[in-house]
């Protein structure tokens, strides 16, 4: 019976090695460069940290057969990443363009450092200038 249990789990875990496909996509030694320089540059949209390259989820293995298919009807590098922007926004690509709000998102840290250091300063040159609160008894006991 135990043994019966641990090849059932076995089964179960292993099964998840299969999903991501470890042989090659097409014959052609172009084709297959072409593919592994898409899916690596492509973001698994369910694990968000992976490329789908490197991800064993349903849907990065939908991914990758998409884009095969995709190659495979002559679609260009350029047409497959439009096609999956399309599908999934920016998100989907590890380098998604910078414009519109990406460009926003990029500045903006550079921004708030630059602002922060603005107030910063004019705060500490403000302090410098303001006069030390002493009162006369302490005057006169420092002059003694």
């Amino acid at each position: 019976m135990s043994r019966l249990f641990l090849g059932v789990i076995c089964l179960l875990v292993g099964w998840s090695v299969w999903a991501i496909d470890t042989g090659r996509a097409f014959e052609d030694d172009e084709m297959q460069a072409r593919y592994v320089e898409i899916i690596s540059e492509v973001r698994c949209v369910q694990c968000q940290n992976q490329t789908i390259k490197d991800s064993n989820v349903q849907i990065a293995s939908d991914l990758r057969r998409e884009i095969r298919r995709l190659l495979s009807e002559g679609k260009t590098n350029a047409q497959v990443f439009e096609f999956l922007v399309q599908r999934y926004g920016d998100f989907v690509l590890y380098r998604p363009p910078m414009s519109g709000f990406s460009l926003l998102l990029w500045i903006a840290p550079g921004l708030f450092l630059l602002f922060g250091g603005i107030v910063a300063a004019r705060v500490i040159s403000k302090r410098m200038t303001m006069p030390l609160d002493v009162d006369d008894d302490e005057i006169h006991q420092v002059e003694s």
